[in-house]
């Protein structure tokens, strides 16, 4: 019986399929509560010209103990994102309380860059291309413009993680 299983979430903060996709991990949060770890990774896709930095400033929250609530809030404004760009980060540190200069500082300095490059160059070596892209147990899981039966996918190959069964 394993204690929790990995859930890596390759997501792009400007990315309306990604925000779509927050339903389906809400929902596997719901049902597995702490044996699903559920991580963010970063995936800034070129076409959109915020991603860069709002993949940085997830890694800033992340470092202030807000990540997914961060990402989340970031997520539910991908348009507003794409037209006011950075102040858009910066306002929703300062809806969830989070220290605004520090991100500000962040973007500036670029403290979290080498983070965002490593995700970037990880997901591309194993076959990332767009997002969402989920990886569990080794497997790869493709959302980008279906999300259809993607969740019930997860849960099985989650089940069977936490159930200790092999492949």
């Amino acid at each position: 019986m394993t204690d929790s299983v990995i859930l890596e979430v390759w997501c792009e903060l400007q990315c309306p399929d990604c925000h779509s996709a927050l339903d389906d991990v809400r929902a596997l949060r719901a049902r597995y509560g702490d044996r699903l770890d559920i991580r963010l990774r970063h995936f800034p896709l070129e076409k959109h010209k915020h991603a860069f930095a709002a993949a940085q400033a997830a890694e800033e929250a992340a470092e202030q103990g807000q990540a997914w609530p961060y990402a989340e809030a970031v997520l539910a404004r991908t348009a507003e994102l794409g037209e006011r760009g950075e102040a858009v980060l910066l306002d929703v540190a300062r809806e969830l309380g989070l220290d605004v200069e520090e991100f500000d500082t962040a973007l500036i300095d670029g403290r979290h860059i080498l983070i965002v490059d490593a995700d970037q160059a990880e997901g591309k070596a194993i076959g990332v291309t767009g997002t969402p892209t989920y990886v569990i147990g080794g497997e790869r899981l493709d959302g980008g413009k279906s999300q259809e039966g993607l969740r019930a996918r997860i849960e099985e190959i989650a089940d069977r993680l936490l159930a200790g069964e092999s492949a």
